[in-house]
């Protein structure tokens, strides 16, 4: 068997894992945030100054950030479930230390200490949870398609063959659900207002990127005879150009639908969808093709999955506009946020039930089809790591306040201090400390330049693909590997965010 063949066999027939240990491996992303901002928050409170050397904050959070994440998708994959919890631990010890040495200082008792809290005000305008989502499955999904090629990723997260729940399906329904949260229609002030069909040049233009990236890809893959999944999206489709026409399609139902109403929308398409696959012979036509025995004659059935699939990603993209447009209203408070947090999980909750049932009466979760089982998945986990980065902050807000003067970069900025504060011996953060402190933060640095940082990752899997025979590496080269291919698009970013250099001009 030739290498390419080789590696197209180590990737193919796989068919995931639970939902459970997916969970438990989405809980790690929140937990080292945390843990990031308390070792900062404590190094304040012993030096009483930032850490604003730009050489060891990028050591601390490519350390903190990126590297557990290594670790515990391959080494560490056999005891996924205790990972969370030596993590968490580690966290509430640093907690522990910090609140033990600032008790004696605020002569309050604890609960008055979360009662002011609840009362501090936010910066309406910034919510960084939706950052350090965006970010953080742009880095799962960095490191996933690299060592996903390595003997040390364990065959179960990678991408399901047909049905299944693999870490590698979630990435891509997370990478769609992450642009709706940023969209126009989103990011626009006016809830009554609709997009107009000007706008729609505009995200035309925009999406010219996606499609240039496509091509390029495209033609690198056959020219290359590089190593590809043709059942993931077909011969000649990949991800770039589902992106792409989700997003120009999603725009052209904003501009005739109330934007309010997307997640009906949503909602429609999805199970109508679902019913389709059921009850015609479509879902007969992507598995197996019009002949029956997989045939990829002409370009309907050489991509029946990238084509078809396109209706599941458009429905998981409506829903998430529904999301955004939620999480924008304003809450400039913790309470409000509080608030928020507790009205999402019953929502979280009802998802997981519909998952269920979808999966026992409609169909198991199938990322190579998008059905309804797989949108209702997606949406569901989605939420829920969003969910944990809102209280990752809540919980980084409160430890500011009982050390004064601390920052945390990528965490909310707070206002002025609520009037029992000040006798309490609590202060807020000044804001202008966290925009001074945001440009040592590896967050930061990769959200300037998301695509960029994509993009580069790409392009060294697939060198270090044709330059090293990843199949049979042992685990402490693939260590090295992934960290060194981690830790050099990590510093890339870092040193043009540095020099406040955007690579975008569309």
């Amino acid at each position: 068997m030739s290498q390419k063949h080789l590696k197209e066999a180590f990737i193919s027939n796989l068919n995931g894992t639970s939902l459970l240990e997916i969970s438990a491996g989405l809980v790690l992303a929140p937990l080292c945030l945390l843990c990031r901002g308390l070792l900062l928050i404590l190094y304040y409170l012993h030096y009483g100054k930032d850490l604003h050397s730009r050489k060891y904050s990028l050591l601390l959070d490519f350390l903190v950030l990126i590297s557990p994440l290594l670790f515990c998708c391959t080494v560490l994959s056999q005891i996924i479930f205790f990972m969370p919890p030596i993590i968490a631990t580690f966290c509430a010890g640093i907690f522990y230390v910090i609140y033990s040495q600032k008790k004696h200082e605020i002569q309050v008792p604890f609960r008055q200490i979360v009662k002011d809290f609840q009362k501090t005000p936010l910066d309406p305008e910034y919510i960084p949870a939706i950052t350090v989502f965006r970010v953080y499955v742009n880095v799962l999904t960095s490191i996933s398609i690299l060592a996903v090629d390595f003997p040390q990723y364990p065959r179960r997260y990678a991408k399901a063959e047909t049905y299944g729940t693999g870490v590698m399906d979630l990435g891509v329904g997370a990478f769609i659900f992450g642009n709706a949260l940023v969209c126009p229609e989103v990011r626009c002030k006016s809830y009554v207002r609709q997009p107009t069909f000007s706008s729609l040049a505009k995200q035309l233009f925009s999406i010219w990127p996606l499609i240039f990236l496509g091509i390029g890809r495209l033609l690198s893959v056959k020219s290359l005879e590089y190593h590809e999944h043709t059942s993931e999206y077909g011969v000649h489709w990949n991800f770039f150009f589902t992106l792409a026409f989700v997003r120009l399609v999603a725009s052209l139902l904003l501009a005739v639908f109330p934007k309010t109403k997307s997640w009906v929308i949503a909602i429609n398409l999805a199970v109508l969808y679902q019913v389709i696959l059921n009850t015609t012979s479509l879902k007969m036509f992507i598995l197996h093709g019009s002949n029956g025995r997989d045939t990829r004659v002409g370009f309907l059935n050489a991509n029946r999955e990238g084509l078809l699939s396109f209706f599941g990603y458009l429905a998981i993209y409506m829903a998430s506009v529904q999301v955004g447009l939620c999480l924008l209203k304003c809450r400039p408070s913790v309470r409000g946020w509080t608030e928020a947090v507790c009205f999402s999980l019953p929502i979280i909750c009802m998802l997981f039930m519909f998952l269920h049932v979808s999966q026992v009466y409609a169909d198991p979760v199938s990322r190579r089809m998008a059905n309804l089982s797989y949108c209702i998945w997606v949406v569901a986990h989605c939420l829920t790591l969003f969910l944990s980065f809102v209280v990752t902050d809540l919980t980084l807000v409160f430890t500011k306040l009982l050390v004064k003067g601390a920052s945390v970069p990528c965490c909310w900025d707070i206002g002025k201090p609520p009037s029992t504060s000040g006798r309490h011996g609590m202060e807020a953060v000044p804001v202008w400390r966290e925009g001074k402190l945001s440009h040592i933060c590896l967050i930061s640095a990769i959200n300037k330049n998301q695509l960029l940082f994509f993009l580069l990752a790409n392009v060294m899997t697939g060198a270090i693909n044709l330059l090293i025979d990843t199949v049979r590496s042992k685990a402490a080269f693939t260590l090295c590997i992934l960290h060194l291919y981690m830790f050099f698009s990590c510093l890339i970013m870092h040193v043009l965010h540095a020099k406040n250099i955007v690579l975008k001009f569309w």
